[in-house]
């Protein structure tokens, strides 16, 4: 297996040699700034004693012996993750659903409970009926800003699960508060840290055990990968790490080295979309088109507090409220008109971004029919003045200056 290449050279065909040519090129110099893209299903080792200790050992530490458990391009960007999160480690998957499905299923077992806020990302409710019912998982739902979450614990609740800041309208609990309670009852806290990035809120720092966040969002920054990560502390790493094995969870390195190259400017460009949405924000809370904006950053924002004193700024995302009353074609006109603002479901990306929400299908705990329509805005790195202005056109071509 280890003979010499000269020696293969001088008594095999080209038929046989095209395969085993260029394999580990030496040379001298430096090393690459970024890690090398490593791609790899395969991986050979160098006797059986050596394939078997390998194998023996990666149950328990992260060794390089089969494509789907990584390769050195997706173990680097674990350990950035890792570091980010303030975690033991990290697994990658497919996206950031899949991290939220694979945080559930890891640790929830038929005849457990977990307790969901209500300002989850949308498509979990769909999953808790995919998934959790027809498993014989139970769920139920709490207000977002953790005020009912204690009255809601069973004896089964085995996960409390939160999203801080919320989805669609950015509700502040208090995750310290929270976990103490939830570990006092003998369940764990899993956190959707999406919003957060690791830069901006660190829920395992706060008390949580588990993180998940989309890396398809700002850790990528690109609008071009679709990624989720799941980062735990030490002692709730091993059920995650056998339940990814066992469904084989893994990603493209090629996707792994993208979101390892957003991720070097990912300080500095949420800087700037937190310097343009904040310009927004105040803008548009001025407007008398505008009911009310949403954004944690806000003193006007409910549990403002709590992201002073929780958080290190804010990102892109605000929500505006239109007037209780205006139609749904007006919103259609609103954000059809707008010429910078592309017209899409994800955020993260360096673009400007509009969606129309559905709060009422968003939230089961608090009751929405007495507000006006919400449309969310990701606030990219575009000149805000020329946002302002498209903003200002396109809710006066839809008659809602008044």
């Amino acid at each position: 297996m280890n003979a010499d290449s000269s020696d293969t050279r001088n008594t095999t065909g080209w038929q046989t040699r095209l395969p085993h040519l260029g394999k580990h090129p030496a040379f001298a110099g430096g090393v690459a700034m970024n890690p090398p893209i490593v791609r790899a299903s395969t991986v050979v080792f160098d006797n059986t004693a050596h394939q078997r200790e390998m194998r023996g050992r990666r149950g328990e530490e992260r060794i390089f012996s089969y494509g789907a458990r990584g390769t050195p391009t997706s173990f680097a960007l674990e350990d950035a993750v890792s570091e980010l999160e303030g975690a033991y480690r990290t697994r990658l998957l497919p996206t950031g659903l899949a991290a939220i499905a694979m945080a559930l299923l890891s640790y929830l077992r038929p005849g457990d409970h977990v307790l969901i806020t209500d300002s989850a990302y949308q498509p979990v409710r769909h999953l808790t009926e995919q998934f959790l019912r027809p498993f014989g998982i139970e769920f139920s739902f709490f207000a977002a800003d953790g005020s009912d979450a204690q009255s809601k614990m069973r004896p089964n609740t085995r996960m409390l699960y939160a999203e801080c800041p919320g989805s669609l309208v950015y509700e502040m609990c208090d995750l310290p508060a929270l976990c103490a309670m939830a570990h006092a009852r003998g369940a764990m806290v899993a956190v959707d840290n999406t919003w957060g990035s690791g830069v901006q809120y660190r829920p395992l720092a706060l008390g949580a055990d588990v993180s998940v966040m989309a890396a398809t969002k700002y850790l990528s920054g690109h609008s071009d990968v679709m990624m989720g990560t799941v980062a735990t502390r030490k002692e709730f790493w091993q059920p995650l790490a056998e339940r990814c094995d066992a469904f084989g969870m893994t990603v493209s390195p090629d996707d792994a080295w993208l979101v390892l190259r957003g991720i070097r400017s990912l300080a500095t460009r949420l800087k700037t979309h937190e310097r343009h949405a904040l310009q927004i924000a105040h803008w548009l809370e001025a407007h008398p088109a505008v009911r009310k904006v949403y954004c944690p950053a806000l003193p006007s924002h409910p549990g403002h507090d709590l992201w002073q004193r929780d958080c290190d700024g804010t990102n892109g995302l605000i929500s505006l409220e239109l007037p209780v009353g205006t139609s749904q074609q007006q919103v259609d006109q609103f954000i059809d008109n707008l010429q910078l603002f592309g017209l899409g479901a994800s955020w993260g990306g360096y673009e400007s971004l509009v969606t129309p929400t559905d709060m009422q299908q968003a939230r089961s705990v608090t009751d929405w029919s007495s507000h006006g329509p919400v449309v969310r805005l990701h606030i990219g790195l575009e000149d805000p003045d020329d946002l302002q202005r498209d903003l200002s056109q396109a809710l006066d071509s839809a008659g809602l200056t008044r």
